[in-house]
């Protein structure tokens, strides 16, 4: 005899494929479903509205509900640089800061050949792309910043962005140390962020 209903189990099931949510935590939340139905249902329609209206900015990959994210239509920012990420997530930790005002391209991952994520897959195309259809524009991208988690397969990926990039006529840099190595960046504090984002390097140095 199974110890939930089935649908239940199904739930749980779903609650346990989320980042960083055990059994235990799974079946909790799918519990607390049971226990009250009208947040339930509330939750259901919140989640299918997202998967309706959310999408990624045609530009630079970040989430929005229109054409273009609210960061690539401020008129604010400095449109000479663009800061690669390799999740909104990361994106949102760098804003947190509050000290940088350029633009931002949004990776679908890293590079990592054992899981068939290349270059297309993870959108580095589309960044060089843009990159080179920026020459023909009023604001020319003039640096790039790589703010991408120091692993292994971040390191591929910095440094292969940044060969490509070679002769494009852009200054590539890394965010400066203070990020050890085998961190993700959604985990740190805004000064930390901060800092790394104004020392920065290039990788030349």
């Amino acid at each position: 005899m199974d110890e939930f209903p089935e649908s239940l189990n199904v739930l749980m099931d779903h609650f346990r494929r989320l980042p960083t949510i055990g059994k235990k935590t799974a079946q909790r939340l799918a519990l607390h479903v049971v226990k009250d139905p009208d947040e339930a249902r509330a939750f259901a329609e919140a989640l299918v509205a997202v998967t309706e209206h959310v999408h990624r900015c045609r530009e630079c990959g970040n989430i929005t509900e229109d054409e273009l994210c609210s960061i690539c239509r401020s008129p604010k920012r400095d449109r000479a640089i663009i800061t690669v990420v390799e999740d909104v997530s990361n994106l949102m930790a760098i804003e947190r800061g509050g000290s940088y005002y350029g633009l931002y391209h949004v990776l679908n991952g890293l590079l990592s050949p054992m899981a068939d994520r290349g270059p297309e897959e993870i959108g580095l195309d589309d960044l060089l792309a843009r990159v080179e259809r920026s020459k023909a524009s009023d604001t020319p991208v003039e640096e790039v910043i790589l703010a991408i988690s120091a692993t292994v397969e971040g390191e591929t990926t910095m440094l292969f962005l940044a060969d490509q990039l070679k002769g494009m006529g852009v200054k590539v840099s890394r965010i400066a140390s203070g990020i050890p190595v085998g961190g993700s960046l959604e985990y740190y504090d805004e000064l930390t962020l901060a800092r790394a984002m104004a020392e920065r390097r290039t990788l030349e140095e």
